[in-house]
C-alpha cells in the first residue's frame, strides 16, 4: 500500500526479493541481513532478527504491523487482515509473535511498515586504535550524523584478515589501529548527506577516535566495503570448524567478551573474531579452529 507504506506478504518471501520488489516502488526492507539472498520474512520475524541497519529502524517488532500465524491446533488467526499503522485495539498479538520462535504458532502472513528507500548512500572506513576509540566513534555519530545515520559496524583485524583471505580482490584502505568501523549514511540530499559525513570524520580525527579513514569515491567502492563486513561469517567458516555466538552486551562490556575467549584458549592454535552491530551493541564472537572439531576446544568455551 503506497499511501499507508504497509507491504503484506507471505512468511515464505525472501527478504532480498522483498526488498527488490520495494525498491521498485521507492521503498526499502526495514531490514538487511548478510543472509538477506536465503532468509524468509516469516523467519526474520519468528526470530526477531536485527541486522546491519537495526541503528536506523530500529527492531521488528516496530515495524511489524499485523501477522497471520496458525496455531498447532490449525487455527488460523489473522492480524493481518487489516494492515493498519495505528491501531490502538486489544492486545498486540503480532508483536508478540515477534521472537517467538515457532512456540506460539507459525506465521504465515506478515504485514510489516517499510520506510522510503534513500536515493543517497555513503560509506566511510576507519581504523581505530582500540574500542574504547570504536565506541568514541559510535557516540560522534549518533551526534554528528544523527538522522542519516544508516549503519555502524565493527571488525576486529582477525576477523578483517579472514574475509580479506577469502575474498582476495579486496583490500584494506587503511592503516593502524586494532580495529575497522563501518559507517553507512543514507538520506534524500547527497550534497547535505556528504557535508555531515565529512564533519563527523573531521570531528572524530580530532577527537582522537579515530586513526585514518576513508570515504568510499563509488558504490562500487562502497559496496566492496560492505563485502568485507559481510565476508567474515562465511570466511571463518570455510577455514574450519567454527564455534559461533551471537550475544547482546552492554556497549562498555560488548568486546570483553572476545578478550576472555582468548584469555580461555590462549593453549590453543585457533582464530578467534570479534565483530558486529556496534550501534545496537551486538556481538558475533566466532571461534576456528582450522583442524576440525576440537572437544577440549567446546569444553572450554563452555564449561
Amino acid at each position: 500500500d503506497e499511501d499507508t507504506g504497509v507491504a503484506t506478504c507471505g512468511a515464505g518471501v525472501v527478504l532480498a526479493d522483498l526488498d527488490a520488489f520495494l525498491r521498485d516502488k521507492g521503498f526499502c526492507a526495514p531490514l538487511d541481513l548478510g543472509a538477506a539472498g536465503t532468509c524468509t520474512v516469516g523467519g526474520n520475524l519468528a526470530t526477531n532478527a536485527g541486522g546491519v541497519r537495526f541503528v536506523r529502524y530500529g527492531s521488528l517488532r516496530g515495524a511489524t504491523v499485523g501477522v497471520e500465524f496458525v496455531t498447532a491446533d490449525g487455527t488460523v488467526i489473522d492480524c493481518a487482515g487489516t494492515p493498519l499503522r495505528k491501531d490502538n485495539t486489544g492486545y498486540a498479538l503480532p508483536q508478540l509473535l515477534v521472537g517467538s520462535e515457532g512456540t506460539l504458532g507459525v506465521i504465515t502472513k506478515v504485514a510489516l511498515a517499510v520506510p522510503a528507500a534513500p536515493s543517497s548512500v555513503g560509506v566511510a572506513w576507519l581504523a581505530c586504535d582500540d574500542f574504547g576509540a570504536v565506541r568514541r566513534t559510535l557516540r560522534l555519530a549518533r551526534t554528528h550524523l544523527g538522522e542519516v545515520l544508516s549503519a555502524i559496524e565493527f571488525l576486529d583485524l582477525p576477523a578483517r584478515d579472514a574475509a580479506l583471505r577469502a575474498q582476495p580482490d579486496l583490500s584494506d584502505p587503511v592503516e593502524g589501529g586494532s580495529f575497522r568501523v563501518l559507517v553507512e549514511v543514507a538520506g534524500s540530499d547527497a550534497a547535505h548527506d556528504d557535508e555531515k559525513l565529512n564533519r563527523f570524520l573531521e570531528a572524530s580525527a580530532e577527537a582522537g577516535a579515530v586513526l585514518d579513514g576513508v570515504v568510499a569515491a563509488s558504490t562500487t567502492k562502497a559496496r566492496e566495503l560492505w563485502r568485507v563486513r559481510e565476508g567474515v561469517s562465511d570466511a571463518m567458516s570455510n577455514a574450519g570448524f567454527v564455534f559461533k555466538y551471537d550475544v547482546s552486551l552492554p556497549p562498555a562490556r560488548l568486546y570483553d567478551l572476545v578478550d576472555e575467549a582468548r584469555a580461555r584458549l590462549a593453549g590453543f592454535e585457533l582464530d578467534v573474531a570479534g565483530y558486529g552491530h556496534v550501534g545496537d551493541s551486538n556481538l558475533h564472537l566466532n571461534v576456528c579452529d582450522a583442524t576440525g572439531y576440537n572437544a577440549d576446544v567446546h569444553e572450554t568455551l563452555e564449561p
